[in-house]
């Protein structure tokens, strides 16, 4: 499990890299961690994907030795990834009284605080994990954080290809072009547009960007406008670089943290993006809808702050855990590791290498063509896919199949319902 933080020192900018979250992939088939789940090791059910499995086999460690922080914390993980928050909590602070400096456990627990919007309490998780730009982010939010005004909003594309746009007010100013990305975390925008928004900077950092460096810069934005949904106070970050952004030209990108606190559903299929106040009569009237369209309830879960996934399937390999990279642009539907593609024997085109870019960084990939990738009913065949030769872990503790990318979602409406943790795609456009 990566410790340094990926989302923060390798963040996209003004764009969405071509296929970032393919290093997020890691072979799944076989091995040593299929072969120990069926034992009840703890950390192999984690690894396989096998959430729920995996989080009674940690209370069982628990109950045995209650003082074991490993098992404490990926109890307290598990619960997080289910936006189970009293679980979480109760699991990471027993993990923190055994181990106060214990930085991924911290880190949980600020994500936990932050996704209910108790920013202030997450101020000394970002500390203890090492986090100081977040803490001074967080800590300069005052009030209530994220507030929404009006029920809903039905904003269209500005364009479909290479990436969705769609037009949003800051700060009450002039229409801009907005990228949606559920693979990056906050609303973000241009150094252009920050400027005239009248922002300042409450902290900053320095990352590594392409071949060079670039500046973030953090801070609170009074209004971000989209049709009939506002939001007002919310935490927002800009970008300066000398560097042209692999994703193009666009105003900013909304990222998952915006997402997860409405109802929202990327209509593909009608070329509009709704957002609706998030309430459990509107999941239920979102359930209910899929339902009439055919489409089942998927598992969603959310790790690392931002990073969404289900269950899906690539070429025969059985349903696994895949990435919902939604929005962003490229022109493969999915992402997966080189040995991934190997495994399941996929068809891939080694005279054909893609330099580009992953959480923006070079790299090559290799075009592949899996005879069907799948999640839930929805599928595509014979669809033109990237394997990356990367072997890195993945990130998120987690063997992850396949990312799903934008091209596979055009047919559908996806509906991302963070009441009760569910993903819907059905065929068509959104009722």
């Amino acid at each position: 499990m990566a410790d340094d933080g990926e989302w923060d020192r390798r963040s996209l900018l003004r764009g969405a890299a071509v296929v970032a979250g393919a290093a997020a992939t890691a072979p799944l088939l076989g091995g040593a961690a299929t072969a120990q789940a069926g034992s009840g090791d703890a950390d192999a059910l984690f690894k396989a994907g096998k959430f729920e499995q995996a989080g009674r086999a940690y209370e069982e460690i628990l109950k045995k030795d209650p003082k074991n922080v490993h098992a404490a914390r990926q109890r307290g993980y598990v619960g997080l990834l289910g936006n189970k928050f009293a679980e979480a909590e109760k699991y990471l602070k027993m993990a923190l009284e055994l181990a106060p400096d214990d930085k991924d456990a911290n880190r949980f627990l600020a994500d936990c605080y932050i996704r209910q919007d108790k920013f202030s309490l997450s101020v000394p998780c970002w500390l203890a994990a090492g986090r100081e730009v977040f803490a001074k982010w967080f800590g300069a939010v005052r009030g209530e954080p994220y507030q929404i005004h009006g029920d809903i909003g039905r904003v269209p594309w500005q364009q479909m290809d290479p990436s969705p746009l769609v037009e949003a007010s800051v700060n009450g100013g002039p229409p801009k072009r907005f990228m949606p990305y559920t693979g990056a975390p906050w609303l973000g925008m241009s150094a252009e547009v920050a400027k005239e928004a009248g922002l300042s900077p409450v902290a900053k950092q320095q990352i590594e960007y392409l071949d060079g460096t670039a500046w973030q810069y953090f801070g609170v934005l009074e209004s971000f406008k989209l049709g009939g949904i506002e939001l007002r106070n919310i935490p927002v970050e800009w970008s300066e670089s000398d560097q042209v952004s692999p994703g193009g030209p666009n105003d900013g990108i909304i990222g998952t943290w915006v997402f997860y606190h409405l109802l929202t559903t990327f209509d593909y299929a009608a070329r509009s993006l709704i957002l609706r106040r998030r309430t459990p009569e509107t999941a239920s009237k979102a359930r209910a809808d899929a339902e009439r369209a055919g489409a089942k309830p998927l598992p969603l879960w959310l790790a690392r702050e931002h990073m969404l996934h289900s269950r899906g399937s690539v070429a025969g390999s059985g349903t696994r855990v895949v990435g919902l990279s939604i929005g962003g642009t490229t022109e493969s539907a999915a992402v997966m590791s080189e040995e991934t593609s190997k495994q399941l024997r996929i068809r891939t085109d080694y005279d054909r290498p893609l330099e580009t870019f992953a959480h923006s960084h070079p790299t090559v990939a290799y075009p592949c063509y899996p005879k069907e990738i799948r999640l839930g009913d929805a599928a595509a065949k014979e669809v033109y896919c990237m394997a990356n030769p990367s072997r890195s872990p993945a990130p998120n503790g987690f063997d992850v199949l396949a990312a799903f990318f934008h091209p596979f979602y055009k047919p559908y409406n996806v509906t991302l319902d963070f009441t009760d943790m569910n993903v819907y795609i059905a065929r068509g456009k959104a009722g």
